[in-house]
């Protein structure tokens, strides 16, 4: 379980810190989150993508030769979000993790059916050496485990810190 805190500074007074529980269910059902990776010349990249939470951490794939493989490739440290476009109620959860390469085919198999499940018949990978195959080459696979989540409640509002033990 990550150490948990709310900051008082930006949220009603009467607020309490978000559960974990509810924090992981948002990373678990969200469709759509947003990559932050930084370019090469220190320029900052998001885009828009599916991604899994499986084993204590957040998946994400991407083609070989895209930004988001070229980025992550000079630097490592992203942040994915996702939440509600709402003022007003619902819970956005911003993650900070370091994204690492996943090649074990056992456990690229487990990500791939943890897609379709999650996304459907229209998210089905087969697995090759090295990630997921792809019109274009290999869609790498990048696992994300956090090593800080916050996660922004809007009704009320509040901000709640988690942090886990990094190695």
């Amino acid at each position: 379980m990550p150490a948990t805190d709310i900051d008082r500074r930006y949220g009603d007074p009467d607020a309490t810190p978000t559960p974990w529980a509810t924090a992981e269910q948002r990373l678990a059902s969200a469709e759509v989150f947003w990559l932050s990776t930084v370019r090469p010349d220190g320029r900052p990249h998001v885009t828009p993508l599916l991604a899994v939470w499986h084993g204590g951490a957040l998946h994400v794939c991407t083609g070989q030769d895209e930004r988001k493989a070229r980025n992550l490739a000079g630097n490592p440290q992203v942040v994915l979000t996702t939440g509600d476009n709402a003022l007003h109620g619902g819970l956005d959860v911003v993650v900070e993790g370091e994204a690492v390469r996943v090649v074990d085919r056992a456990e690229l198999r487990a990500l791939a059916g943890a897609w379709e499940a999650k996304y459907g018949s229209d998210w089905h990978f087969d697995v090759v050496d090295g990630g997921f195959a792809d019109p274009h080459g290999v869609a790498y696979v990048f696992r994300v485990e956090p090593s800080t989540v916050f996660g922004f409640g809007k009704a009320p509002y509040s901000q709640t810190r988690f942090r886990f033990r990094t190695t």
